[in-house]
């Protein structure tokens, strides 16, 4: 599982999650579509920690800096 995902991905997936975070605690998304942002938070979430995203790999996309 090689590296693909940059400092600036990282940072930009984190505040995409927080955001979905606080849409979803402060009730301003509910039900199915909730629960759906928060999968999709979480996912953000953990592909930030691997930095490693799935989709990346097929696409041959690298927000890495090479030599790092």
């Amino acid at each position: 599982m090689e590296k693909n995902v940059g400092t600036t991905d990282k940072l930009i997936r984190i505040a995409l999650a927080v955001i979905a975070l606080v849409l979803y605690l402060t009730k301003a998304v509910t039900g199915t579509l909730g629960l759906l942002i928060m999968a999709i938070a979480i996912i953000l979430v953990l592909t930030s920690i691997f930095s490693f995203c799935p989709l990346y790999r097929p696409l041959n996309i690298s927000t890495k800096k090479k030599g790092k």
